[in-house]
């Protein structure tokens, strides 16, 4: 049975006062993002246009996708724009990855230059590849050169710029695995991080079992005992409905949650969620109209960005994440995959999402009045 959670800002009568939620807002740094739920950074996913889809919605802070130091540091101020900030997307965090401290500062400090009002730092990424480099989650099982990133780094950003982790429980279920958990963390908030992410697997478990929210849990309990209840906890991990998001904050007592392959087709998850936060109705579930605008928006965007002839490919993987919220789902994520232009585009939500009979219906609706078409 799990404990009674009553950490300071769990529900509280001056809270909702003052800010009209259930949780305070997220504090990192000097920024104060109202609803605690961020989009995490997600390789792949999260460019521009997935970041203004989602706050549309009411995400409050995004981080760009994973960049690698050596890249950041290499890449023309031409390209650049495919990768960093737009001008409309403050507050904007950056995620770095990489291996040596030298070519982690540069790239933290092109990044600050560049307008990014965050840097986190990923010793988290499990990806086979990336371990065999010594990046990623292959910190976790090296504290000496975790922190020696983490100092070099801090040292050479701004005062007011935020550094904050991201990480996951360990590199193993080992218990040498967990002490060097707490030895990262610790020695990372001495060295002047303002918060970690934590996501709640092993980097050898990769997306495999289920997310530990106790483990997180503990976390933020260790960081109370510590006496810095001003250290931001972010949860990471199976949060894929609003009422597991509430679900999580309230068991955990994190300072707030980082969506990731959750919102990937589904940025409609942030609005239900701050529904919730703020003791609303969850909003319905988006008609197939609603979904149909949000689809076009989201390539406009990627077009605009990419150019057509780049943009097709780049929004199938979108379209069959989207797919997944269509009562005809598995027909819906075929024709995505065969998208090739912007007119195969078209032509799938032309017949999957404008129909008329489908106008001003729930995805609820359709599945209980057709039974599933």
């Amino acid at each position: 049975m799990k404990r009674p959670f009553l950490f300071p800002f769990i529900v509280r009568t001056g809270i909702m006062q003052k800010t009209g939620l259930l949780f305070e807002p997220l504090r990192l740094g000097t920024m104060a993002i109202r609803v605690p739920v961020i989009q995490a950074a997600l390789c792949g996913y999260s460019d521009a246009p997935m970041r203004k889809i989602a706050r549309k919605f009411g995400c409050g802070f995004a981080l760009c996708e994973v960049m690698l130091d050596q890249f950041v540091v290499a890449v023309s101020k031409r390209k650049s724009r495919l990768y960093f900030a737009e001008s409309d997307e403050h507050p904007i965090g950056a995620q770095l990855m990489g291996s040596e401290p030298v070519q982690f500062v540069r790239a933290a400090q092109r990044l600050a230059d560049e307008g990014f009002d965050l840097i986190d730092l990923n010793f988290a990424c499990p990806v086979k590849k990336v371990l065999g480099r010594h990046r990623g989650g292959y910190l976790m099982s090296d504290p000496k050169s975790a922190l020696d990133i983490v100092s070099a780094v801090r040292q050479n950003l701004p005062d007011a710029m935020p550094l904050t982790l991201k990480l996951r429980k360990g590199f193993d279920d080992s218990p040498e695995s967990r002490t060097r958990f707490f030895a990262i963390l610790d020695g990372a908030i001495d060295l002047g991080i303002c918060g970690v992410t934590v996501h709640g697997r092993t980097v050898r478990q990769r997306y495999e079992g289920e997310s530990d929210w106790d483990f997180i849990r503990t976390v933020k309990e260790h960081l109370l005992s510590k006496n810095r209840p001003d250290m931001a906890v972010i949860g990471s991990g199976d949060l894929f409905t609003a009422e597991v998001c509430v679900q999580r904050l309230a068991e955990s007592g994190v300072n707030g949650l980082a969506l990731a392959r959750g919102v990937i087709g589904n940025p409609w998850l942030f609005r239900e969620v701050s529904a919730l936060l703020q003791q609303c109705p969850k909003p319905e579930p988006p008609t197939l109209v609603e979904q149909s605008e949000v689809l076009t928006e989201h390539f406009r965007l990627s077009a605009e960005l990419y150019g057509e002839r780049r943009a097709a490919p780049t929004m199938r993987a979108f379209g069959v994440k989207y797919s997944l919220l269509h009562p005809c789902s598995e027909q819906v994520r075929q024709d995505f995959v065969a998208v090739k232009t912007a007119t195969d585009w078209n032509n799938v939500l032309e017949k999957w999402y404008r129909r008329e009979k489908w106008e001003s219906l729930s995805i609820t609706k359709i599945v209980l009045e057709s039974g599933g078409l």
